[in-house]
């Protein structure tokens, strides 16, 4: 079997911060069927890598699947990085992770939706969630988040609306196979 064509994609990246706790209170779950938070602890690779695959497939997040399974493993599971899955109806429809490995500082390393929860409504309660959860972080004094143009249409203006500001762009070329464009 021959391996699809490859098409170069220039993807433009921007980082986003939010220098203070929001002022908006912290979100209750929306209406509808039930409802859970849940906190992994020492998250197991396949649990991440499967809540990875089922978000970003559509959005060519890779990154991980590639990288060395030891060292994905290493991050999921160390002390400065948690894990929370969105269930409802008794299913992942989404996640979040909080990274706080840099001093004083909160990554929103990965956040969003199954395809299935998508249009649902629970974005916005599942990033103010993580906003408020990253900010309950002792000294955390910046929360940050990265997207880019291959990432949901409207994953730009969530950030933006729930209080980050744009700070930096970067344009790099990616490599993406034709049947997943």
């Amino acid at each position: 079997m021959s391996a699809a064509p490859v098409r170069d994609v220039v993807v433009t990246i921007t980082y986003l911060e939010m220098g203070e706790r929001p002022s908006y209170d912290r979100p209750s779950l929306p209406p509808g069927a039930p409802s859970a938070l849940i906190s992994a602890e020492k998250p197991p690779l396949w649990y991440f890598l499967a809540l990875y695959s089922a978000v970003g497939r559509d959005y060519h997040w890779t990154d991980r699947l590639e990288q060395n399974p030891d060292e994905v493993r290493a991050w999921i599971q160390g002390p400065e990085v948690t894990l929370y899955t969105l269930m409802r109806d008794g299913w992942p429809a989404g996640f979040f992770v909080l990274d706080g490995s840099t001093p004083a500082e909160c990554e929103i390393a990965y956040f969003g939706l199954v395809p299935e929860a998508v249009g649902s409504g629970m974005g916005k309660y599942l990033l103010k969630t993580a906003i408020h959860l990253g900010w309950d972080r002792p000294g955390v004094e910046k929360l940050t988040v990265e997207t880019c143009t291959l990432d949901h249409p409207r994953a730009l203006g969530l950030y933006q609306t729930c209080g980050f500001t744009p700070v930096a762009q970067a344009v790099k070329t990616r490599a993406i196979a034709e049947q997943d464009m």
